[in-house]
């Protein structure tokens, strides 16, 4: 008889008794058909509708459907995906899981892992395809009509995700909130959708930082990005201006990125711009709280290690633009023309954030015109004073 590896837990069942009783009383077996009975109970639990779940069950099926073998069964694709959407939904633990599906620890935990990584290979090209020009006007004509702000390609802003410290991490995840996180980097739409995303980020670094290293910033800065030419602001005579993305103090100014003016000595237009960004900039933040609300794994922190915590988020910002997009219908989440003598040339030489300087005057003095303001302004930046 062959001796036993030393220090390992001899194994006492093939398969615990509790967890052999899966066909007749796991909650995929007992409750699924059900479900499928009540849409509405059906979208409270895997957060989406039937017809949704279906499609998405299609896109996904090649890659979670594996083989019987003749010591067991396989798990069906279908309660492979519930299990994750279970998870996702609920950010309950493997151990509560396997209590519930009657699944191993183990196997609940590769089957999440596996089937976060497919929806994040399967749905990217579909959900969140790399922008094209007409993307780009697609979407700035969105900010124009929701927001009042013209040539604006997106919102930009980081999400802590919280996260179990991972050992010999020392402080790289710690972050200035006091807890340990991965950075999402998101540029959402004003439909409340992801553009373009940069995950797994060390918690500890700034939103700047995050951005300037990101492939994101990298083609923003190399002009890589397909953005289409500066135009006129509507009703100016003024120089063209630039598509910009619009984000917080936390981010550099720079010719294609707007931040709002520093908060001392603030003039009434500078005001009036820091309002009108900040209309434009809650998309990404309300995005950030859509995709909290109907996920709630992030509701707490991560019990996983970071390259998995990772797999989970592209997971989620997947599902967010998937749902966003198949169950719009019913989600319930959610005079005169001024001329100007200022020539905007984006490379001249100079300190860096000259040019930046200068589309953001541009937008100033757009937004204090007769042709860019609304009318509303004024009593807006009085109340918030």
């Amino acid at each position: 008889m062959l001796d036993e590896e030393p220090g390992r837990k001899r194994r006492r069942l093939w398969v615990h008794p509790i967890v052999a009783q899966r066909p007749h009383k796991g909650q995929f077996h007992k409750l699924y058909s059900d479900l499928r009975q009540d849409p509405l109970k059906f979208k409270s639990y895997c957060r989406m509708s039937i017809e949704t779940f279906d499609y998405l069950l299609i896109c996904l099926h090649p890659d979670l459907n594996f083989m019987d073998t003749w010591m067991r069964r396989s798990i069906s694709p279908e309660q492979r995906l519930l299990v994750t959407l279970r998870f996702l939904a609920t950010g309950n633990s493997f151990a509560s899981l396997h209590f519930e599906f009657l699944l191993g620890i183990s196997t609940i935990s590769g089957i999440v892992c596996h089937t976060c990584k497919v929806i994040w290979q399967r749905l990217r090209e579909a959900v969140m395809p790399t922008p094209t020009a007409a993307d780009w006007l697609r979407i700035a004509d969105g900010f124009y009509q929701s927001a009042q702000f013209p040539n604006c390609i997106g919102a930009l802003d980081g999400k802590h995700i919280r996260v179990k410290k991972p050992p010999h991490s020392g402080s790289r995840y710690f972050n200035y909130k006091q807890y340990f996180s991965v950075v999402l980097m998101a540029l959402a739409d004003s439909n409340y959708k992801f553009v373009i995303v940069d995950i797994g980020a060390y918690g500890s670094t700034s939103d700047s930082r995050i951005f300037s290293v990101s492939r994101m910033g990298e083609r923003l800065r190399q002009t890589q990005l397909a953005l289409p030419e500066p135009s006129r602001l509507p009703g100016s005579a003024g120089p063209p201006a630039p598509f910009v993305i619009v984000a917080d103090e936390g981010f550099a100014l720079s010719p294609h990125l707007m931040r709002p003016f520093p908060r001392r000595d603030l003039d009434v237009r500078k005001r009036i711009f820091n309002y009108r960004l900040t209309r434009a900039r809650r998309y990404v933040e309300c995005a950030f709280g859509i995709l909290s609300s109907k996920w709630r794994v992030f509701q707490s922190s991560i019990q996983m290690k970071p390259d998995n915590a990772t797999l989970v988020i592209q997971a989620c910002v997947m599902l967010h633009n998937f749902t966003r997009i198949h169950d719009a219908s019913t989600d319930a989440d959610l005079g005169l023309n001024m001329t100007s003598s200022v020539s905007l040339d984006l490379s001249r030489p100079g300190r860096p954030g000259t040019a930046g300087l200068a589309v953001r005057e541009l937008f100033a003095d757009y937004f204090s015109s007769p042709e860019g303001a609304l009318s509303w302004q004024m009593d807006a930046i009085r109340v918030s004073r």
